[in-house]
């Protein structure tokens, strides 16, 4: 075909995409649903990576719109910044050192530079709704504000229910309508008008919490670090209370990768904030935060395991959607570093199957676009139950309760379940309930461990003075119901002395009103005996349960007070102490708190379901191919030479004697694989230890400790500004441990409704690159006909290097995923 020719077919395609454009460009202009997204971002390598995962991610799901990356930077970290291109930016002034108090508060930047966006980009002027996202996020679907029910002064959010704050003193202290306050974050949908309301009222209020330094306790805020980290979530909740927003709270549009989806909905936003993990490999980005990954040729996240590999790993179809939307997002995000080192030139790589698999056609049909159904999936929360204890169907809310005293025995406990619950996926919220005597709470020093709630001490009964401390455990959860309102449609009670391995749920186990489910206590001898027909009318209804409890709040409501007072009963029965009406080896009622569960929950006829997958102990040989989701410590374990007791560690203090740390374990490759058995009873050991290591190792690191005395194994443990990322991704637009789990499917997909003047810019480009490119062709051809092989080769080195354009990137991200379904799923 020569010049002329490819010239007029040239002219023909402009005019008639052109024309398309145009009438698109019309349509959305008489609807007036234009919809621009943002995102906040740092001159960071950290943000960098996080940006082209987005980015990429942005044009795969066909989200309609332009986007603006708010880029704050000081002029030092401006001077170096390598990244100017990867996406449309917007540049913001840093307020990461404040200009008035000289405070170190980054997370500031987010509603500073959206108060910039809106005073001096010229995009406002074409814009009625708005998308807010944090980097850390992988779009999967178009969001769509009024698909998802968004309204003029109802704007769409996810929910963070760990924003304690809007219930407590310190929304009265900050808003003048303290009941607007919502505890939402992450995903934020509304009108520009609510928006130019809310930013400036959003930044003085993120100010004012930062400020207000005598109610950064964790009892008042939810952070568990007490450092005002939070300070921009509430910023946020306290401004739209203030401006009188009040939001539609959707769970099921925004899920944390490990967490487990709800059955039926496809969420349509991964938020990678917290670690997650499939098999043996895991990610965080934390581990990731000086990591220039973006700008090393080829170089990806290491590859998650394969499709095929996940489908035998877990036989729970729930569990195993889960794993599949974990690897989904890495992978997405790995193949948005792949396309962006091809654009900006890199060689092409050499062959693996892991890249084979991301150009795989699988891949494509897995990663196409998902779309949001509210009218199917039923997920969004009505006004009316936005603040109601009634439970939502069908997945309820969940809360985790687990008891301890104020010694440095329980806090080391206490650090290992914290850190084991953030990595689980265990949805919902965790409360510690502490009790402590007056002397005690004055020389203590694990406030900020956990999420606490305060309880008076039982250790010494206020009537007997009998020292039972054990009865604690019924005091504080008698208490809490009493002081603290929830809208929990269940309860899950831990020991401090677990390690969770992995979400424990009331719809995975079967529990609903009336039936919990608990774990097998065969020990306890005293149901089919004398001592269960002394203390409950209904003995056959006793249960011999413990450890892992799952309940319904109605149904503790109505059970706790009981629990304590046949815990109390029993405790003063010692008549029967005896081993042989008790199963105790000592014979001292030192479980009396047990069997007060027990006969408890009999005098209501609350017959259990008892699951033996849910816990082991270690030291104990597991059942094959049980996926166990808590470890519970209580008994001395060991492997080989090495035991580990806690009971030997009961007035050690190595929360607060800086790099203390338990005897480590044997490497487990250095196990023997004669006995299947036993070895798998030695890695869950030595897994349970490597935890509780790793959970202090953390603590030790947010606490700041010196790094000069830390032996060589340590400091290659110490994975650099790690426990600031874990404090980012819990407590910093993120997975939250407040989060509930949730996940969704959303939205309809639409046109790009960028303004006219971008379409005839975009259409001048693409018709320059266009005759170009068949220019180079139509030279080609002349002079090397017949050389097929040739000019296919430049034609796929045309298709895969050059700078990439965000402002075609939607044509050119077509082009790339058509291109390379070339491969097959590894």
């Amino acid at each position: 075909m020569g010049s002329p020719m490819m010239a007029a077919v040239v002219a023909v395609v402009l005019v008639l995409w052109l024309g398309s454009a145009a009438g698109a460009e019309a349509n959305v202009g008489e609807v007036g649903w234009r919809i621009h997204t943002l995102f906040s971002v740092e001159c960071q390598d950290y943000f960098d990576w996080q940006t082209v995962g987005l980015m990429h991610s942005y044009h795969k799901a066909h989200q309609p719109g332009p986007i603006t990356r708010l880029l704050s930077c000081t002029p030092e970290e401006r001077a170096r910044y390598r990244g100017m291109g990867l996406a449309p930016t917007l540049e913001v002034p840093s307020m990461s050192r404040h200009p008035r108090t000289g405070d170190w508060y980054p997370a500031i930047n987010k509603p500073a530079g959206i108060v910039h966006w809106l005073k001096h980009s010229k995009d406002v002027e074409n814009v009625d709704w708005v998308v807010i996202l944090d980097a850390d996020m992988i779009i999967r679907g178009p969001i769509i504000p009024w698909e998802l029910g968004a309204e003029r002064g109802r704007p769409v959010a996810a929910y963070y229910g760990y924003l304690v704050g809007c219930d407590n003193i310190l929304a009265h202290l900050h808003t003048k309508h303290p009941e607007l306050c919502d505890k939402v974050g992450g995903l934020l949908a509304m009108h520009i008008d609510d928006l130019k309301a809310l930013a400036p009222m959003w930044l003085s209020k993120t100010e004012e919490v930062r400020e207000d330094r005598a109610h950064w306790g964790t009892n008042i805020t939810g952070d568990i670090y007490g450092q005002g980290w939070i300070s921009e979530m509430y910023g946020y909740s306290f401004g739209a209370a203030e401006v009188g927003l009040h939001h539609k709270i959707n769970d099921d549009l925004m899920i944390y990768p490990g967490y487990i989806p709800r059955p039926g909905v496809d969420p349509i936003l991964f938020h990678y904030g917290l670690p997650f993990k499939v098999g043996n490999w895991s990610f965080s980005k934390l581990e990731h935060h000086e990591d220039g990954i973006v700008y090393d040729c080829n170089r990806l996240f290491p590859p998650p395991p394969f499709p095929r590999e996940v489908q035998m790993m877990e036989d729970d179809p729930n569990v195993r959607r889960s794993l599949f939307l974990s690897i989904e997002c890495i992978n997405t995000l790995n193949e948005g570093l792949l396309f962006h080192h091809a654009s900006v030139g890199c060689p092409k790589p050499q062959w693996s199957r892991y890249l084979s698999f991301l150009k795989s056609k699988k891949f494509s049909e897995i990663t196409k676009p998902k779309y949001w159904n509210h009218h199917e999936m039923g997920s969004q929360i009505s006004e009316e139950s936005q603040h109601s204890d009634e439970p939502m169907e069908p997945n309820p809310k969940i809360h985790t309760l687990f008891s301890t005293e104020c010694s440095p025995y329980f806090d080391w406990q206490t650090v290992g379940l914290m850190h084991s619950f953030y990595l689980s996926g265990q949805p919902g919220n965790i409360t510690r309930l502490l009790s402590c005597t007056d002397k005690d709470l004055e020389k203590y020093k694990g406030h900020d461990l956990a999420p606490t709630h305060y309880v008076p001490s039982m250790s010494r009964h206020p009537l007997t003075g009998d020292w039972y401390p054990a009865i604690n455990k019924p005091a504080a959860v008698v208490h809490w119901l009493n002081h603290v309102e929830t809208d929990a449609e269940f309860i899950v009670i831990l020991d401090a002395d677990m390690i969770l391995r992995g979400p424990i749920t009331p719809w995975e186990y079967g529990a609903k009103i009336g039936v919990p489910v608990s774990t097998p206590y065969e020990y306890l001898i005293g149901c089919d005996n004398e001592l269960a027909k002394i203390h409950t009318r209904n003995p056959t209804a006793c249960d011999k349960v413990g450890g892992v409890i799952i309940m319904h709040i109605e149904d503790l409501r109505k059970f706790a007070i009981l629990w304590l007072h046949k815990t109390e009963e029993v405790r003063a029965d010692k008549a029967h102490y005896e081993t042989k009406f008790t199963g105790d080896i000592y014979g001292s009622g030192w479980i009396s708190e047990m069997y007060g569960y027990s006969f408890g929950a009999a005098e209501l006829d609350l017959r259990h379901i008892i699951r033996n997958d849910i816990l082991i102990y270690p030291g104990y040989v597991p059942e094959p191919g049980i996926n166990y989701r808590v470890f519970h410590y209580g008994l001395k374990f060991s492997v080989g030479n090495w035991s580990f007791d806690k009971a030997d560690w009961r007035n050690v203090d190595v929360v607060n004697t800086c790099w203390a740390k338990f005897p480590e374990p044997p490497n487990a490759s250095s196990l023997s694989t004669e006995d299947k058995d036993i070895l798998k009873r030695d890695q869950l050991s030595i897994e349970c230890a490597e935890t509780l290591n790793r959970a202090l190792l953390l603590h030790h690191k947010q606490r700041k400790c010196p790094t000069s005395n830390v032996d060589a194994n340590m400091k290659q443990a110490l994975v650099s500004n790690e426990i600031s990322s874990i404090r980012d991704g819990i407590l910093l637009n993120t997975q939250i441990p407040g989060q509930r789990d949730a996940s969704n499917s959303s939205s309809q997909s639409g046109s790009n409704n960028g303004g006219m003047r971008i379409r005839i810019w975009m259409v001048g480009l693409w018709a320059v690159s266009v005759v170009g490119f068949l220019a180079v062709m139509s030279m080609i051809l002349s002079r090397r006909k017949g050389d097929g092989s040739r000019l296919k080769a430049n034609k796929f080195k045309k298709a895969h290097v050059g700078p990439f354009d965000n402002t075609i990137s939607h044509q050119l991200h077509d082009k790339h995923l058509q291109e390379s379904e070339i491969g097959s799923e590894a």
